[in-house]
């Protein structure tokens, strides 16, 4: 990979770590009650859930990847972990993914629940890592939105405003 394209995904990679970090500090001022709500269509997707979902899909994204971090619980019983917490653990996990970045192109084999095998390039898996966090940055923000909760302006959490908070410019 060039320098030009490993700058490229570095600063993905740094953005969607930012914007992650930002939305949760922004969900841990709303109040409680906010992660509560859902979709109307999907009362079992409440943002609390949807949360946890792109937190913990951020882990297993990273041990695809080949990194060695522990994965938050996937029983739904469990007790539900704060917006804190949840920040904690995604901080791990992007740094993981970040750090899973500098390793060359390779096809990586995962073994489903199902015992079937899939193949994904290590650049897929990144890209759905981004691409997937920030799906569900925006849902979550769509929702809240949408029951008269704005709290975050997904526009302050864009590539330029990284750039911003840098101090770069870029």
């Amino acid at each position: 990979m060039d320098s030009a394209s490993d700058e490229t995904l570095d600063r993905l990679l740094r953005h969607m770590a930012w914007a992650n970090q930002g939305v949760l500090a922004a969900l841990a001022d709303a109040p409680e009650e906010s992660l509560a709500l859902h979709a109307n269509h999907e009362p079992e997707w409440t943002v609390h859930g949807i949360v946890r979902h792109f937190v913990r899909s951020a882990g297993f994204y990273a041990q695809r990847l080949g990194a060695e971090v522990d994965l938050l619980e996937r029983d739904a019983a469990a007790p539900p972990e704060n917006i804190e917490s949840l920040a904690a653990a995604v901080t791990v996990y992007d740094a993981a993914l970040r750090d899973q970045s500098h390793q060359p192109e390779a096809i990586l084999p995962h073994t489903r629940p199902d015992g079937t095998t899939v193949t994904r390039a290590r650049s897929t898996i990144l890209a759905q890592a981004v691409h997937h966090a920030t799906e569900h940055r925006a849902q979550i923000a769509g929702i809240l939105s949408a029951n008269g909760i704005r709290v975050i302006d997904l526009d302050e959490f864009d590539v330029w405003a990284l750039g911003d908070a840098e101090g770069r410019g870029e």
